[in-house]
């Protein structure tokens, strides 16, 4: 049982479908055969989610400590000990600040050790806004506990891979973010992470344009000739077999992404559209090129329906078993790369 990863969970905003979907999960017993799961929030809280989504027979074992979490149950570590006003489905500071408090704490555990890696249910990037959090979303606040430079927003599935060059910034920056040198390193975080977190050895990585049919040859913006082709360029000189740029309509629209391990999208809703509309349900944001794992499923806090017992947990448990699933696979890289063997060429003069 030690072998299994703990995988600690934060509840998001505490008005929205988080909890529901952490509940709806974890009432599979067979999640406990791959994983000890360990949840930052209050079981006052979870309860209050229990009762609104009409789940029996279903208990939290509390612990204090991610060490004394049980190997075959649902574990809560308690983040506060004041009750919290729930108002379901509405936008409150209170919302904004349990949320953080519990991503600060499974962060905290995450970083020292204690837990494996962090499956984070979603958080309105509004009122989770303080002095302790000025960042976009988890993926900055993540890359900036974790003290790295870049990072990479990574929504996968099954059937399709795609990042981005640039995440969250308005559309009017979009542009200008974009450099040789950004598109390059966004090319080789995604290779690092194809090759070592889903074990895909060679992997071929579309790029796509900026502009409308990818500038036609200069026609509509030179962003594709002079920013876009190098980047792809330079890439490959340096063992990363990338690919394009394509046209963002096209290549959707006819299937192409389907002969690629994975697709850089030069912004975020050139990307998440499609990635959202071929595999919503299933798909789930993975942050690459960071020391731990990290993912969440690919859907928002869902005010609209929140404490209506209608949100499927389907994308967080995919979350959840892709976060196993590199752990693992995370694990046993290191495990092989510990004693390689010599490598030395043979000689036409064997006996």
């Amino acid at each position: 049982m030690s072998d299994k990863p703990k995988i600690g969970i934060s509840i998001g905003d505490v008005n929205g479908i988080g909890l529901e979907i952490i509940l709806k999960t974890l009432s599979d017993s067979r999640i406990y055969d791959y994983c000890t799961p360990i949840v930052y929030g209050h079981t006052k809280v979870a309860s209050f989610h229990r009762r609104a989504t009409h789940i029996s027979e279903f208990n939290f074992n509390v612990a204090d400590h991610p060490a004394n979490a049980l190997h075959r149950k649902p574990n809560m570590i308690n983040c506060w000990e004041e009750d919290v006003r729930i108002d379901m489905g509405q936008v409150t500071a209170d919302g904004g600040k349990y949320a953080l408090i519990s991503l600060q704490r499974a962060t905290d555990d995450l970083l020292a050790g204690h837990i494996d890696g962090l499956v984070t249910a979603p958080i309105n990037k509004d009122n989770i806004q303080s002095e302790e959090f000025s960042f976009p979303g988890h993926t900055e606040y993540l890359q900036h506990r974790d003290s790295k430079q870049e990072s990479l927003m990574f929504l996968v599935s099954d059937t399709l891979r795609v990042g981005v060059v640039t995440g969250h910034i308005p559309v009017s920056k979009i542009a200008e973010s974009i450099t040789t040198d950004k598109i390059i390193h966004k090319l080789k975080l995604m290779n690092t992470s194809l090759q070592e977190d889903f074990w895909i050895r060679k992997p071929k990585i579309a790029v796509l344009g900026l502009n409308p049919h990818a500038s036609d040859n200069g026609l509509i913006g030179n962003e594709e000739k002079e920013t876009i082709v190098p980047a792809i360029e330079e890439a490959r000189n340096n063992d990363v077999l990338a690919f394009g740029p394509y046209s963002a309509d096209g290549f959707f629209a006819n299937g192409t992404y389907l002969q690629f391990d994975a697709v850089l999208a030069m912004y975020h809703d050139q990307g998440l559209i499609p990635f959202k509309q071929i595999a919503f349900e299933t798909g789930v944001n993975y942050t690459a090129g960071l020391s731990f794992v990290r993912t969440s499923p690919d859907h928002g806090t869902a005010y609209d329906i929140a404490g209506k017992n209608l949100a499927s947990e389907i994308s967080f448990r995919e979350a959840l078993f892709t976060a196993i699933h590199v752990i693992k696979h995370r694990k046993e890289t290191a495990e092989l790369n510990e004693n390689p063997l010599v490598f030395a060429k043979l000689s036409r003069d064997r006996d």
